[in-house]
């Protein structure tokens, strides 16, 4: 008996063993999100460009794996009132989805946007039913004008209750204030704009981008006054802790050394969870020195479980050249190399090297300046029950010895133009103060040396790089309330507005009793007697009737009696 429980937990555990080992990919299609599309269907939208919000909601939606296991899909038309047009969770497929999406009639009426944030957050949110395993709550509000009610209440309940909120205005009408008050915080990443209906599908991309970042990058790293979402390499590989620490590129920059013996090596599931996005930017700041500046290795990877490379930047001393390699959906993986551009990289000097990925390009960038632009192939999400590296050789676990002083992936593409190489001093050196060991320098130092002659006075400096935006002011206070104005003029009288909808039929009534029977009436006197009719004439003779049937034979007559006696006398 013991034996055979013994066998059977075997059988029971081996499936969920085997399961476990499978490799598994993660990227924005396989994020498990609940969308809610709330979409303006007010008399200003018209029925041309609501065909049109509509197929930019499909395009978008096209993305994400719809199914009860990832991605799961509502949609919202609001006027004066909100209809739920499509449930979460109701099309476990993206056909289905698009053909109830591309279904929904155009309601027409007022805008009343904060009621149908409301609703969504009452309603729609609250019915999923799987609350406890969604891990991003997403709502998507498109509108064209300014609402007529509050937006303010109901946008801070849908923050409250963990629901991400996007604002995409469309059209002159709109009004910035009230978009920032709907969105999330930053309102640089949250709140979109397109001109006009026609062109909408220019933020497409951008709102893929959004979202996905929303799905796949839940980590943020703080960035000259904001936080950038991403991912900060030096701490979840555990560089911090696992690498010796160093003088970096300033005196207050501190980098970390590594050594043949210092292993970097993390499960990718705990780096990157979701995966990656279809746009981000890798960055590092490093030096590379003695033999590092002439191995080829992988400065960062991504491995799957059978040690294929998902991801990786390789630098290769031997040709002064860079590599990054991807999915592919064609190939086991593609690979763009820079062969021109980075001989200082490996100068033994401190650089920061960029890696733009999009999804259809990658740009190499040494020191803030472009290096080169290759087009890209589309790209798989990658696999992430392998592991993830850094600086080790090509196809070995060998650590190459390297100085690190920042390792980064953001995961808004636009960080590309924001991020500065200016803590490397040859880069920026006004108000910069090198290390010792950025100065190069092998001489013996001598004495101090008099003052010089004053100089003259040098050339206008060129107009420094548009530093990074601010962070959003706070709220003014109320002002005071201005004199009552004088009374406008009467104006005009409008159109006559659309016929409203019909009401609901009313509720029966309630059968009446019946009253008591009247009383009888008095007899009436008699009538007087009419006068007699005139005789009419005489009609004329009708036709001969058809011949009767033989009439029954009649009973025999009686017997007559006996007459007289007569003698026999002949003679006459």
């Amino acid at each position: 008996m013991l034996l055979w429980s013994l066998w059977s937990a075997i059988l029971l555990l081996t499936p969920l063993e085997a399961a476990e080992e499978d490799d598994v990919r993660a990227g924005c299609s396989t994020a498990v999100n609940d969308l809610v599309y709330i979409v303006d269907g007010s008399w200003s939208v018209g029925t041309s460009d609501f065909e049109t919000a509509k197929q930019w909601l499909i395009n978008i939606t096209s993305q994400f794996d719809i199914s009860s296991q990832y991605t799961q899909v509502a949609v919202i038309q609001y006027s004066d009132t909100p209809r739920l047009e499509i449930s979460l969770g109701i099309h476990q497929g993206g056909p289905k989805l698009i053909e109830a999406i591309q279904g929904i009639t155009y309601l027409g009426g007022n805008t009343q946007t904060g009621r149908a944030i409301k609703f969504a957050v009452d309603h729609v949110f609250s019915s999923s039913q799987r609350a406890s395993q969604v891990k991003n709550r997403i709502a998507v509000v498109v509108t064209d004008g300014k609402s007529q009610d509050d937006v303010v209440d109901a946008s801070v309940e849908a923050r409250a209750e963990g629901v991400t909120v996007f604002a995409v205005g469309v059209g002159s009408e709109i009004t910035t204030s009230e978009l920032v008050s709907i969105a999330n915080r930053p309102s640089s990443a949250y709140v979109l704009y397109a001109e006009d209906y026609t062109t909408i599908d220019r933020i497409r991309d951008n709102m893929e981008q959004k979202l996905c970042e929303e799905s796949v990058c839940p980590t943020r790293i703080p960035v000259a006054s904001r936080d950038e979402k991403g991912f900060e390499l030096l701490l979840g590989m555990n560089i911090q802790k696992k690498a010796k620490k160093t003088s970096g590129s300033l005196i207050s920059e501190a980098a970390y050394s590594l050594t043949a013996s210092t292993d970097i090596t993390e499960n990718t599931r705990d780096i990157f969870p979701e995966g990656l996005p279809p746009s981000y930017v890798f960055v590092a700041t490093l030096r590379l020195k003695g033999s590092s500046s002439k191995l080829t290795f992988d400065l960062w990877r991504v491995l799957s479980k059978d040690k294929e490379i998902q991801a990786a930047v390789t630098l290769s001393g031997n040709d002064k050249s860079v590599t990054f390699t991807t999915t592919s959906r064609t190939e086991n993986w593609q690979r763009i190399t820079f062969k021109n551009g980075f001989q200082n990289l490996y100068d033994g000097k401190w650089h920061q090297l960029k890696v733009l990925v999009r999804p259809s390009q990658v740009t190499s960038f040494l020191d803030d300046q472009p290096i080169q632009k290759i087009m890209l192939e589309p790209v798989e999400p990658m696999y992430i029950n392998g592991k993830t590296q850094v600086a080790k050789r090509r196809g070995t676990d060998i650590t190459v010895p390297v100085e690190i002083q920042k390792l980064r992936l953001y995961c808004d593409p636009h960080q590309s133009e924001r991020e500065t190489a200016c803590e490397i001093y040859s880069v920026c050196p006004l108000n910069r103060t090198a290390t010792d060991e950025e100065e190069d320098c092998n001489c013996v130092v001598g004495p101090k040396g008099q003052a010089g002659l004053p100089g003259r006075m040098g050339f206008r400096g060129e107009k420094g790089r548009e530093g990074p935006p601010g962070p959003d002011g706070k709220s003014g206070k109320d002002g005071t309330h201005g004199d009552l104005g004088p009374s406008g003029f009467t104006g005009m009288k409008g159109e006559v507005g659309p016929a409203g909808l019909s009401g609901d039929p009313g509720l029966k009534g309630l059968k009446g009793d019946r009253g008591d029977p009247g009383l009888s009436g008095e007899t009436g006197p008699p009538g007087t007697k009419g006068l007699p009719a005139d005789k009419g004439e005489l009609g004329p003779p009708g036709e001969a009737g058809p011949m009767g049937e033989p009439g029954l034979p009649g009973s025999g007559g009686l017997v007559g009696t006996t007459g007289p006696k007569v003698s026999a006398d002949c003679s006459f």
